[in-house]
């Protein structure tokens, strides 16, 4: 028995948030596994406010049932992992192209990820072709297929809860040694909490956003 891989079509879903008048950046997010791309809207929004960004969520192409018989997904697994990768940052690609045809290319660029989307967050900044401004990052590792070009990462804000059982300091501490071997410019925000969107941290990502506008407008 031998086992071969072929290219198959899919179709991918993905929601948008726009402001009603000119956005003034685009924040494109990844949920976590066994989320959607509504239930992580939700996120981008608490952390947009009333702050007038463009806000895409992405959702995974693998689909299926949670217990609750919601439609939910994850990104990949370990089977045929590195074509499951260049698919992903294709269909990536593929979503900010259509996006920027239609209500254009807004800057600065942030990609955004909590868990299992946060490999796809840093994917998208290596690898999907568009110049992008900020990363921020919630309860997720650094991908190994990512770490060699870390260099070339736009600004980060990374972020983990002290009672996070999955992603623990000694991960984040690896992540920040792998990022800060490589120059990139990054920074730590730890908060008393677990493995979601906590307030603190939501707070913290509004301010990173404010932060890459700041320069744009005094210029």
């Amino acid at each position: 028995m031998t086992t071969h891989t072929i290219v198959a079509k899919t179709h991918g879903r993905y929601l948008i948030h726009a402001p009603t008048d000119e956005a003034v950046g685009t924040l494109c997010g990844f949920h976590g596994y066994k989320e959607n791309a509504d239930i992580h809207m939700a996120a981008l929004r608490r952390i947009a406010g009333d702050r007038h960004w463009r806000l895409i969520s992405v959702q995974a192409l693998n689909r299926f049932y949670s217990k609750g018989g919601d439609v939910v997904a994850n990104w990949m697994t370990k089977q045929d992992r590195e074509q499951a990768i260049a698919d992903n940052v294709a269909y990536v690609a593929a979503v900010l192209s259509e996006v920027a045809e239609e209500y254009g290319a807004a800057r600065p660029l942030v990609y955004a990820g909590f868990s299992q989307g946060v490999g796809m967050a840093y994917r998208a900044a290596a690898f999907a072709g568009r110049p992008s401004d900020g990363l921020i990052v919630l309860a997720g590792d650094v991908p190994p297929d990512v770490a060699p070009v870390a260099a070339q990462l736009p600004k980060i804000l990374l972020g983990r809860g002290t009672a996070d059982q999955w992603y623990t300091a000694e991960k984040a501490g690896r992540d920040l040694e792998v990022l800060g071997a490589a120059g990139a410019d990054v920074v730590e925000h730890v908060f008393e909490g677990g493995h979601d969107w906590h307030d603190a941290f939501v707070a913290r990502a509004g301010e990173f956003l404010d932060k890459l506008i700041r320069p744009r407008a005094a210029g």
